[in-house]
């Protein structure tokens, strides 16, 4: 071959060749993303409103309808879907096309949500309605706690939004930061409906005195050009917004004819209070803000992770005393230690195959040339992943392993037919380039067959093409990089270091003599079991009948083995953890929720195995929304090696679990492993959606549910087939007789209004404090909101007085 013989006389060209390959792969691997799977989640965006004191229905019909019927058919996307929550929340995921760029899928959202803004609730929007993109899972949870119980959730969570967050956000390959279980800081006006009324204010009155009077002022400047010869030019600074609850207590709402005025401390208690008060977060049965931080798509997981572990390490310094951090539920512990195994497999492979080579060909000289190809064709194709914009998982480096096998079968063949060749008598110059002009074509027909095999893994459509692509990248890099070794570098080294067989001196050394004669023993047994082989085969050929029977029974064999298997996407695995979805009745309220969730501790914590958890109250774990009724708690367990010792598989330790929590009767119980491919889906399995596309309503939505549910449950093979979407949420309806409030001189809509201020809460505006800025909302005080009693109590003013 032209090409070999280029090369076989100038060996120096084709050792630079590998070395260049070598270095351009070593420099790409430091670059590849680190993750368990290849990027198969599609991307999502999401768009999140609040719209306070609005009930599910109320949210889905005024803010999510209107905004979902904007974004439908945004370029690439697939599909959107929408969680609307009793508390006036609403989250809508865009889900788009593999491939599809992030950033620009937002701006597209973005600007759809931008067009439907105008026929949002006004409440929604002052309060903003946010489009982020989002990340599949949390990357790993920290964990604020006060072990001496000296500082409280408060004070926590509010140092950890500006002494922390930030933080960890700038690092990098963190997509998002979140706090959870959190009481930011927000400015309370609790108000006392009877003194309002008795004094003849309404809730607006007392809301629209806030906002005229809380604001920011640009109040100019003196001796600004032109202004003659003056000789400062000064800013003119005046009280803009307020910064503490006294400053807000003095606001007056109203000024009589005699001067006598009403202020907000009249019929308000201003205090310095929590934006919200539904969730909480525990850390075993510690109280504790826990800070989710989610990966940035495309970075390394685990080298984010580190990144975030030193980060906190460095932060921990400054805490106050009486403040300490925990990061117990941590995904990436189990990805690094899926990817140590499989490095491990990897390295015993490369062991395991250059022991052969060097068994079979008994020379260092010959050995050395296929051995080299091993790390020259696998680091090389570190340069092929990254220039595709692929990462370093399990399947890419389960690639690597198959390709160990493969890589190596090129450069024997050099070497056997240069073997050959030298006992002909040939000189090593000569033999190799005979060699290459027998097997150079035979070379390339096998890298062609073997790429035949792999690469229409390419053009598998969907989830499962995308998973596996890499993994037939990964194997046909590597093929054909041996190829171009085989052609270039191992017939060169052939040339340069193989020799015509000698016979060993008498007086050589004697661990020369040792494996002289071990080689030889293992010669003479290989070829007798040659022998026997040729001679079996050639009894065996004689019989075709038999042997066409035995091959059809072997068939039949593999075609039932392949039926009773089951079937599955990838196998199920230990992960370290599994968790527990709490659902109360609807309804339920923050202080029962968090009563059930620390009574499934109590159950669940003891369990040998079991080492800590991480619960979140007011937390729906099935769609990963807030609902006040509802929990969700992490359980990680020990080392997988420890508990491997004990028979404390995860199944055992959940079967274990659900033993113990049979007799809570408060709740609905969902105990799950989380999901095999983190960021699809909640839980293990898979979901189903049941659509409304008659808008015949929620109830025979709620129905056609269950109609598929119960069915499911009885079918083998699943397990535990459920659903949360409840419609029978107790509630109460204020029938407003509009009529009479037109004819008592009483607009409708300012009844609505101190329905949602005094009930709800209203958004008054911003204030400053510690650099940051913070929401001032009004609302009634607790004591008037308690029954349905207080509702007819709310008193307003009509325009006659």
């Amino acid at each position: 071959m032209r090409l070999s013989r280029f090369f076989i006389d100038r060996p120096i060209f084709a050792a630079v060749i590998a070395v260049i390959i070598t270095i351009i792969g070593a420099i790409a691997y430091f670059f590849l993303p680190v993750s368990q799977y290849p990027e198969v989640v599609p991307p999502t965006v999401t768009v999140s409103a609040t719209y306070p004191g609005a009930s599910a229905e109320t949210v889905a019909e005024t803010v999510a309808s209107p905004i979902e019927q904007e974004i439908n058919g945004v370029e690439n996307m697939l599909y959107q879907s929408s969680q609307s929550t009793g508390d006036g929340r609403v989250v809508i995921t865009v889900t788009f096309k593999q491939g599809t760029d992030l950033d620009a899928a937002q701006v597209l959202v973005q600007n759809r949500v931008a067009i439907a803004e105008p026929r949002l609730p006004q409440e929604v929007q002052r309060l903003g309605v946010v489009t982020k993109k989002t990340s599949p899972d949390f990357l790993l949870i920290v964990n604020l706690i006060s072990p001496d119980k000296s500082l409280d959730r408060a004070y926590i969570s509010n140092y950890a939004q500006t002494r922390i967050k930030d933080r960890l956000a700038r690092l990098e390959g963190v997509g998002d930061v979140q706090l959870f279980g959190s009481r930011d800081l927000s400015m309370r006006i609790w108000i006392d409906p009877r003194r309002a009324a008795s004094l003849g204010l309404t809730a607006g009155d007392i809301v629209t005195a806030l906002r005229q009077q809380n604001v920011q002022v640009a109040a100019g400047t003196l001796g600004q050009p032109p202004a003659g010869n003056a000789a400062f030019q000064l800013n003119v600074e005046t009280q803009g917004r307020f910064t503490d609850p006294a400053q807000f207590g003095k606001v007056v709402i109203r000024t009589d004819a005699q001067g006598r005025q009403v202020r907000v401390s009249d019929v308000a208690r201003v205090e310095l209070g929590a934006e919200d008060y539904g969730t909480s977060a525990y850390l075993g049965d510690k109280d504790s803000v826990i800070i989710p931080v989610f990966q940035m798509p495309g970075t390394n997981a685990l080298a984010a992770a580190e990144g975030i572990k030193a980060e906190m390490e460095v932060l921990a310094k400054e805490f106050p005393k009486g403040l300490e951090y925990r990061i117990v539920y941590n995904p990436t512990e189990f990805i690094q230690k899926s990817i140590d195994e499989v490095v491990k497999t990897l390295v015993e492979a490369v062991i395991l195959v250059v022991l052969v080579i060097i068994v079979f060909l008994q020379k260092w000289r010959a050995a050395i040339i296929p051995v080299l190809a091993i790390p020259v064709s696998l680091i090389g194709t570190f340069a092929v992943l990254a220039g595709l914009g692929y990462s370093l998982n399990n399947l890419s480096l389960f690639g690597l392993v198959l390709a160990i096998g493969i890589v190596v079968d090129d450069a024997i063949v050099v070497v056997e037919n240069v073997e050959r060749n030298l006992e002909h008598g040939m000189s090593p110059l000569e033999a190799a380039r005979t060699s290459m002009d027998e097997v150079g074509a035979a070379l390339i027909a096998i890298v062609l067959v073997l790429c035949a095999v792999f690469v229409p893994t390419l053009f598998i459509s969907g989830m499962s093409g995308a998973f596996y692509q890499q993994f037939a990248i990964t194997i046909s890099a590597a093929t054909i990089i041996s190829l171009v070794l085989s052609l270039t570098l191992s017939p060169a080294m052939s040339a340069l270091l193989l020799k015509p067989r000698e016979t060993l001196a008498e007086d050589a050394p004697r661990w020369r003599q040792l494996v002289e004669r071990a080689g030889n023993a293992f010669n003479r047994g290989f070829e007798r079991f040659s022998a026997g082989y040729a001679a079996l085969t050639a009894r065996l050929v004689r019989q075709p009948k038999k042997m066409m029977a035995a091959y059809a029974g072997l068939i039949a064999l593999t075609a039932g083995a392949l039926v009773w298997t089951p079937t599955g996407f990838i196998p199920a695995q230990d992960q370290g953890y599994f968790f527990t979805i709490i659902q109360l009745p609807p309804g339920s309220s923050t202080a029962r929720t968090d009563a059930v969730m620390k009574k499934v501790a109590e159950r669940m914590l003891p369990i040998p195995g079991i080492s800590n958890t991480v619960m979140l109250s007011g937390f729906d774990g099935a769609s990963e929304t807030r609902n006040v009724s509802s929990a969700a708690a992490y359980w990680v367990l020990d080392d997988f090696e420890d508990r491997a010792k004990k028979g404390q598989s995860i199944d055992a330790l959940m079967e274990e679990a659900r033993k113990r929590t049979a007799d809570i009767t408060e709740a609905r119980l969902m105990l799950a492993k989380p999901p095999l491919i983190r960021g699809i889906g909640s839980a293990g399995g898979y979901r189903m959606m049941v659509q409304d596309r008659d808008g015949k309503g929620s109830k025979a939505l709620e129905q056609a549910a269950y109609s598929v549910i119960g069915p499911a449950n009885q079918t083998p093979g699943l397990f535990f087939v459920y659903t949360f979407f409840e419609t029978n949420t107790p509630r109460i309806f204020a029938d407003i007789d509009r009529d009479k409030a037109q004819m008592l001189g009483l607009p409708p809509e300012r009844v609505f209004e101190t329905l949602q201020v005094y009930l709800g809460s209203a958004f008054v505006n911003d204030f400053n404090l510690l650099g940051r800025t913070y929401r001032v909302t009004a609302q009634a005080d607790e004591p008037f909101r308690r029954t349905p009693a207080d509702i007819a109590n709310l008193q307003t003013r009509s325009d006659y007085g």
